[in-house]
């Protein structure tokens, strides 16, 4: 979802780069591509687009992400696009 946002500023997403080992996970799983992985790093591109799916933190095998899925309401953004794309009425959020 190309420029997709939410709710601005809202984000739970943290990067320790301390942990980090540029393995490039985050990278391959984030359905947002949040993250982009430079000279070894992974850094965050645009946290206001995070969806915080929690995908990116469940693959860190150094546990490097931090997200608590759900406080930007990602259950309402993905019912959101069901609907789009089956071309029925919205969802409410929580």
């Amino acid at each position: 979802m190309k420029d997709f946002r939410y709710i601005g500023g809202v984000a739970t997403l943290e990067l320790d780069s301390a942990r980090c080992v540029g393995c490039g996970m985050c990278e391959t799983v984030c359905p947002h591509r949040i993250f982009a992985v430079r000279e070894k790093q992974a850094v965050i591109r645009d946290i206001d687009a995070c969806m915080e799916c929690g995908a990116c933190a469940r693959n860190c095998p150094r546990e490097a992400i931090a997200v608590i899925p759900g406080v930007g309401c990602a259950a309402y953004i993905i019912s959101t696009w069901i609907h789009r794309i089956k071309g029925s009425a919205g969802t409410r959020c929580c």
